[in-house]
């Protein structure tokens, strides 16, 4: 990352970690183009001209630069007041004092750390989005991916959720694009097979008696005739163009992954997730893929079977293979977010909150990711910053003020949160030593 203290506040974002050939994802600023560059705001308040440039760079990627400059290899030192600007800049004030206390309580020189935050005070909060990069020749782009019109494979895995499955499949039938199979893969007990048996799709039904997530996925991309993959769930609503975007983003980008938007029902899209920039996640309930792409990383880890973040471990094993993935607003769906069936039938649906009060925290394969990919010490940054404010119910997630007041909570059960943590610092300890469980896609 191009600022040091986004090891504190996003110590395993996607972005921190290096491709293939060692390039980061930021482009040098003297390579991107005109087009780009009017869209972003030089800030010459900045002490050194390298945190002028890291942060255009910044803004780039936020803002939704998708091009082919050269990258950045390596990030050199900055100011301390550079970068407690930075993040003044771009985060809430809670975590610009969440991350001065940190650097007090790792022993860091407190005159010169209190006088590079006080120096910045009066810095304001920038937000990236409302300014983002546009790209106007799509909408009028004719695609010949579109017009080749490819076999389309659309998985679906599904457990105990046949009347949300309904809604799915009655979307699916009215797609404007119609070269597509549906693959669905039950594992629903009681299993209802004529329920299948009237929807006007080509529909393969497969039924899986192991309530297992990511071998049900596997075994769908498995058996997919089509070149292209398209990953759902069955609890979505689905737009009527949502296979043509999906696809026409793909070809429009040059890319091999469009990573779909997801909205909760009865709002909108978020503002910073509705235009088209590089994916820093990749979601199996909204994501087209080439098939190709499991052939050149692996299909989905089954060390996150009955857990969170298989999804999460996937696109970053793309995304450090150097495959552009791009996130597509076009190609939305409504997540539903149906209270029975699905993950929380078979193991952990929220990877932060556990079901008792002794179970690990976060669960076994938030940390075994998190440590395998980023390592030990990232991997405490992250805890240090999530378990705490995990403490809250999930519907209060985007709420700072019970955010704060989890913190105080978990500080008054330390002892309950440490034990937590280990057990699921042990678990993955187990995860890591078994390795990976990734098949290869022939």
């Amino acid at each position: 990352m191009p600022f040091k203290f986004l090891t504190y506040l996003q110590p395993t974002h996607y972005f921190r970690l290096f491709i293939k050939d060692r390039h980061s994802v930021f482009p040098k600023v003297e390579e991107l183009p005109e087009s780009a560059l009017v869209h972003l705001s030089k800030d010459d308040s900045y002490r050194s001209q390298l945190a002028k440039n890291y942060d255009l760079s910044w803004q780039a990627i936020q803002k939704g630069y998708i091009g082919e400059a050269d990258t950045y290899i390596n990030f050199e030192k900055l100011p301390l007041s550079d970068e407690y600007r930075f993040i003044r800049k771009n985060f809430h004030q809670a975590w610009v004092l969440y991350t001065l206390l940190i650097r007090l309580l790792s022993l860091k020189n407190p005159i010169k750390e209190l006088s590079a935050f006080f120096k910045t005070r009066q810095t304001q909060r920038q937000f990236l989005s409302q300014e983002y990069i546009p790209y106007p020749s799509y909408s009028n782009y004719e695609s010949s991916l579109l017009a080749s019109k490819p076999l389309v494979s659309i998985v679906i895995p599904t457990l105990n959720r046949y009347p949300y499955l309904k809604d799915v499949l009655l979307d699916l039938e009215q797609q404007d694009y119609k070269h597509f199979e549906v693959i669905v893969v039950d594992q629903s007990e009681p299993f209802q097979k004529d329920f299948y048996k009237d929807f006007k799709l080509d529909l393969k039904l497969i039924h899986q008696e192991e309530k297992a997530l990511w071998l049900a996925r596997n075994t769908a991309i498995k058996n997919a005739k089509g070149s292209v993959i398209l990953l759902s769930e069955d609890d979505v609503r689905i737009n009527d163009d949502w296979i043509v975007q999906h696809l026409k983003c793909l070809d429009f980008f040059d890319a091999k992954v469009s990573a779909g938007v997801f909205y909760p029902q009865g709002m909108n899209i978020p503002m910073d997730s509705n235009y088209f920039k590089l994916a820093s996640q990749f979601a199996t309930g909204n994501a087209a893929l080439y098939k190709s792409v499991f052939q050149d990383v692996g299909l989905f880890d089954r060390q996150f079977e009955k857990q969170r973040m298989g999804d999460g471990e996937f696109g970053l094993r793309v995304y450090l293979k150097g495959i552009k993935s791009i996130s597509n607003p076009l190609a939305s769906c409504i997540d539903v977010k149906a209270s029975v069936g699905g993950l929380r039938e078979m193991g952990s649906w929220d990877a932060f909150r556990p079901r008792k009060w002794l179970d690990p925290r976060p669960i076994p394969s938030v940390v075994y990711f998190f440590r395998k990919y980023h390592g030990n010490t990232a991997t405490r940054w992250a805890l240090l910053k999530t378990v705490p404010s995990s403490i809250m119910p999930y519907r209060y997630k985007r709420n700072s003020y019970m955010m704060l007041l989890g913190m105080l909570i978990s500080i008054l059960i330390s002892p309950l949160v440490f034990l937590q943590v280990y057990k699921s610092w042990s678990l993955a300890s187990k995860k890591l030593q078994e390795g990976a469980k990734i098949e290869k896609l022939m």
